[in-house]
């Protein structure tokens, strides 16, 4: 059984505006991109550690809006949203990012998905209006926990245990 992929996300800092975070997933294309993309299943995931979903709400078209809230186990609020303006299913996703506890750290984000040999790399670009809003994303523990979950409940779709 291959061992999972925790903690294995690449981050880089291509310019001092752009994110650029890689992360494999034993899936297809296609169920990695369901999972990315459909609140019945984003709610599963989307909340690092050991915080909980409590909004999860996404209009998958161009100009559709999404709007995901979770809170943290001593009760603070983190609350995203944002505006898809490119949809491409299953390999293309573009949209504008904001964390509402951060006014000024909105983005584009585009998140494009290739497969080989049934591995899926996401790849997420993040591109800040400015290098204020970019200097907020210094910490990248949330969105590698996550990945892990994301990881975790794509195995548990496909009836495969995960290996610690």
């Amino acid at each position: 059984m291959t061992p999972n992929r925790h903690g294995s996300a690449i981050v880089e800092y291509p310019s001092e505006l752009v994110i650029v975070t890689t992360r494999e997933f034993d899936a297809p294309i296609g169920l990695v991109f369901d999972v990315l993309t459909k609140p019945e299943h984003v709610r599963h995931w989307f909340a690092p550690f050991e915080d909980k979903m409590t909004v999860c709400s996404m209009d998958l078209r161009v100009g559709g809006d999404y709007h995901m809230v979770f809170v943290t186990p001593d009760g603070k609020e983190c609350s995203f949203r944002g505006t898809y303006l490119e949809v491409k299913p299953p390999t293309r996703i573009v949209q504008t990012w904001l964390f509402e506890g951060w006014p000024d750290a909105w983005a584009d984000e585009t998140d494009e998905l290739k497969e080989a040999d049934g591995i899926t790399t996401l790849t997420v670009t993040m591109v800040f209006g400015d290098k204020a809003g970019r200097d907020h994303m210094t910490k990248h523990d949330g969105q590698e926990s996550s990945f892990d979950k994301l990881e975790d409940y794509l195995m548990s779709l496909l009836g495969r245990e995960e290996t610690p």
